[in-house]
C-alpha cells in the first residue's frame, strides 16, 4: 500500500466506503461506473490512465469477507468482479501474467467450469484465464499424458474425469472441474461487494 494512502487512511479512518462504482472486467479491464451506468447496468468505461491504473494496482486488496477493493486514499472503492479477483493472460516467456502485469506463479490449482474458462490459483491470487488466451494453452492440457484436441475438450467438459492436467513451468497440476456459479464461494470472494 502507497505510503500516502496510509497517511490518510490515519487522518480520515472513518470515511464511507464506495460501492458499485469500479468493475473489474472477464478481460481485466478496471471500469469507471457512475450512477446512471450503475442504473443502467451497463459495463462502464474503460480506465486507460497509466498513472491512474498503476495507483489501482498496488493498492488492490481485500476485507476478510472477500470482498476486493481499491484503497483511495482513506477511501475503500469496492470492486464488482464480473469474474475473479485477477485474470491472466498468456506469455511466451512466463507462461502466466495477471492483468496488473504481476507474474501468475506458484499455482497449486487449477480448474475448469462448464462454460470452459480456465481458473488458475497460488496461494495469493485466483485468476480466470482471458477468454481470448485459452486456444493458446490447448497445448497445455493433458489427458493421460497427451496433449488434447478441441473435441476432446468438449468431451472432457461433458464427463470430468480426474485425468487431466494442465504443464505449467514448474510440473503438471490436476485439472478439476467446477461450475462457474460456485467459484465465488469454493475460492472465498465476493464478487459484488454490498455495504455491511
Amino acid at each position: 500500500m502507497d505510503e500516502i494512502v496510509k497517511q490518510a487512511l490515519a487522518k480520515w479512518p472513518s470515511v464511507p466506503h464506495c460501492y458499485g462504482w469500479l468493475a473489474l472486467d472477464a478481460r481485466g479491464a478496471f471500469r469507471m461506473r457512475d450512477e446512471a451506468t450503475q442504473q443502467a447496468n451497463l459495463p462502464g468505461d474503460i480506465i486507460r490512465h497509466t498513472a491512474l491504473l498503476a495507483f489501482i494496482y498496488r493498492n488492490y486488496t481485500h476485507d476478510e469477507r472477500g470482498a476486493w477493493f481499491f484503497q483511495n486514499g482513506p477511501q475503500r472503492v469496492y470492486v464488482d468482479l464480473e469474474t475473479t479477483p485477477f485474470v491472466a493472460r498468456t506469455d511466451p516467456v512466463h507462461q502466466f501474467v495477471l492483468h496488473d502485469g504481476k507474474l501468475m506463479t506458484d499455482m497449486n490449482e487449477v480448474c475448469l467450469t462448464e462454460q470452459g474458462q480456465l481458473v488458475l490459483r497460488n496461494s495469493r491470487q485466483i485468476a480466470m484465464l482471458d477468454d481470448r488466451d485459452l486456444a493458446q494453452c490447448l497445448t497445455l492440457l493433458k489427458r493421460q499424458g497427451k496433449v488434447i484436441n478441441d473435441d476432446q475438450l468438449l468431451d472432457w467438459l461433458a464427463s470430468p474425469t480426474d485425468d487431466l492436467s494442465l504443464s505449467t513451468l514448474t510440473g503438471d497440476i490436476p485439472v478439476r472441474w467446477m461450475r462457474s456459479d460456485r467459484l465465488a464461494s469454493s475460492f472465498g470472494f465476493i464478487r459484488r461487494p454490498e455495504q455491511t
